[in-house]
């Protein structure tokens, strides 16, 4: 059976990138696509970035028609602000809103967003009403299971939110004061998927890391779909390493070291393509470890490429790269 968010169709079972700050760019959103993300998000975008025609927050609002469907993910303090990003993020033509009720970086949630917002739920849901008739699109929702352990209340947030028009939840298995250590539980997760009271599809995010844990978890807490953040950071093969699992229960083949060069070197192109060779280059120094993770040896490489100073150099030690490694696993 499809999962539906408004009139957007999903699929059976849907894998979607999380929204990842300095990381869900356009052009690591292409590979992702490429390899089988079902449904994508932007970096989130600050509300009062947007309101001040922030150049940083106007870029992270640039899609593209092969990411559809792609979301806009917005975070804030202010509900007015917050319903006026809606307008300004809406013209900028997404499939649907998100709304960021789950970052906990100090900046963010100690000014009263993100996770923060899980202290007042009664402003939650206001805020997320405000958002949802400022706009035609649908409105998604990402949030943890409450601050702490002590307020674990996104059983009611589901509800709440739901109420108010939200179109789909997707629930990080942590609390804030857990930010991303220890194991992700998503049993409250499974609670809220068995509500008779829940209609709109619910995600589960956190740990899901490998297509066996995916096949488990999919079976053990009844989720319409997953996220997937941090495995896919230097590794987008995540996504249709999992669909052929589901399919087969076989595994796919790990990448060669051939098509790690050539992921990253679209990365690369598409990065250089969008932010122009300087930033483009420079930026995308923080994957080149990701892509090669587990390669032997790899350490001089890797100097080499956070230091390369110009595409051409890049693609060289690249090219090197792929003739050395081709020829020991010959």
């Amino acid at each position: 059976m499809s999962v539906q968010i408004g009139n957007i169709d999903l699929g059976e079972f849907p894998l979607l990138l999380a929204p990842m700050e300095d990381v869900s760019d356009p052009p690591f959103r292409y590979v992702c696509k490429q390899n089988g993300a079902d449904m994508m998000y932007t970096e989130f975008i600050s509300s009062e970035g947007l309101i001040r025609d922030a150049a940083k927050s106007r870029q992270k609002l640039d899609i593209f028609e092969y990411e559809r469907p792609i979301g806009i993910q917005i975070f804030g303090s202010d509900i007015d602000h917050m319903r006026e990003a809606t307008e300004i993020a809406s013209l900028a033509g997404p499939d649907l809103m998100d709304i960021n009720y789950g970052c906990p970086v100090k900046q963010v949630a100690c000014r009263g967003a993100g996770a923060s917002l899980l202290q007042d739920i009664d402003k939650m849901v206001a805020m997320t009403k405000a958002v949802v008739n400022a706009t035609h699109l649908p409105v998604t929702v990402k949030t943890r299971l409450g601050w702490d352990d002590n307020t674990k209340n996104v059983y009611e947030v589901a509800e709440r939110l739901q109420d108010v028009g939200i179109k789909a939840l997707t629930i990080h298995g942590r609390t804030r004061a857990q930010m991303y250590k220890g194991v992700a539980d998503w049993s409250l997760i499974r609670d809220i998927k068995k509500n008779p009271r829940i209609k709109i599809p619910i995600f589960g995010n956190g740990d899901i890391d490998s297509p066996e844990k995916a096949a488990n978890w999919k079976m053990e807490f009844g989720v319409d779909g997953m996220m997937i953040g941090r495995a896919a950071i230097g590794y987008p093969w995540i996504f249709r390493e999992i669909k052929h699992f589901f399919n087969t229960g076989e595994h796919l083949d790990k990448p060669t070291i051939t098509e790690r060069i050539a992921a990253c070197s679209t990365h690369l192109q598409k990065s250089v393509e969008w932010k122009g060779p300087k930033t483009g280059i420079f930026e995308m120094r923080r994957h080149y470890s990701n892509y090669f993770k587990g390669v032997d040896h790899f350490k001089e490489y890797r100097m080499r490429l956070v230091t390369a100073a110009n595409l051409e150099e890049v693609n060289q030690i690249l090219a090197e790269i792929d003739e050395k490694y081709a020829i020991e696993m010959a």
